[in-house]
């Protein structure tokens, strides 16, 4: 497989073409985010449907309960280099592998994992684009068999300037070179939905641009580049030499930081904690 065959998204007919290369590794990274009455929800993984029914040769990755710092006091929370490389060491990731992550649903829970590949080190790596949802849609080989990978070996090493802390978007707010973007529907970045992180509104001086504006809700599929290049410069993305992305808790900020990436922006971060660090400070401003 050769490096001009693979990018951040693979196409459903490229990777069943691939299905059987060695080196190919496949993840469901599907979770479900449940609602909750007087809470934002409740994290639900998605293994049971995994387990009747994936992709041929796929493994499952449960963001919640194997990628995530459950020290911490906030979900999703990325985990340490150490944590992250035994979990995708042992289940068949390498320093020499290919993989492709996929969900059902909503292709945030794929990008999330992707930008954390990324984190670590790891650029062979890529999103099935349309997800589970597409690539069953197009009646595209199944299986209820288990995970055909081998433990394998790989080395995570961190990248902080793909992660933004509270520190670093904090001190964003008044530097002009960075755009702050909040991937939340227009309800929740101006304070008028009834469900927020904690507190209603925005982190001061942050655009707002709603990640499910950014896939075709036909195909559920990215936009093609050039449509999303126009959609970010109308924001003025393109004027702020770095982007640092923010949602909920940090994961469809990461669709949209992957969708940046298309449209050509060199310089994303996502903040990790996104609005529940943020809104869980009183100290810390937020605008309506």
């Amino acid at each position: 497989m050769a490096p001009r065959d693979f990018g951040p998204l693979v196409e459903s007919a490229w990777l069943e073409e691939h299905l059987q290369k060695e080196n190919l590794r496949i993840f469901d990274t599907t979770s479900f985010l449940i609602p909750v009455p007087g809470a934002p929800y409740r994290i639900k993984s998605g293994i049971e449907d995994f387990q009747r029914e994936h992709i041929p040769g796929a493994g499952f990755l449960d963001l919640d309960g194997e990628l995530s710092n459950r020290a911490s006091p906030f979900p999703f929370m990325m985990p340490s280099a150490e944590q992250f490389g035994a979990v995708v060491s042992e289940k068949g990731v390498s320093d020499d592998s290919w993989v492709v992550l996929y969900s059902s649903g909503n292709m945030m829970w794929s990008t999330r994992v992707w930008w954390m590949f990324r984190s670590f080190g790891f650029d062979r790596v890529a999103v099935l684009n349309g997800g589970w949802d597409k690539w069953h849609r197009e009646l595209r080989p199944v299986s209820s068999g288990p995970c055909a990978y081998n433990s394998g070996a790989l080395t995570a090493t961190p990248r902080p300037d793909l992660i933004a802390s509270r520190q670093e978007v904090e001190k964003a707010i008044n530097e002009s070179g960075v755009c702050t973007l909040c991937t939340l529907s227009p309800e929740v970045y101006h304070g008028t939905s009834e469900r927020h992180s904690g507190r209603p509104g925005h982190i001061p001086g942050s655009l707002n641009d709603y990640y499910r504006n950014l896939v075709d809700p036909d195909t559920g599929t990215f936009l093609d580049p050039a449509e999303l290049r126009e959609r970010f410069a109308t924001l003025g993305v393109f004027e702020k030499d770095r982007v640092i992305t923010y949602c909920g808790g940090g994961i469809a900020s990461t669709l949209t930081a992957l969708a940046l990436r298309l449209a050509g922006h060199q310089d994303v971060a996502v903040y990790d904690g996104s609005l529940r660090e943020w809104a869980a400070d009183p100290n810390l401003p937020l605008e309506l």
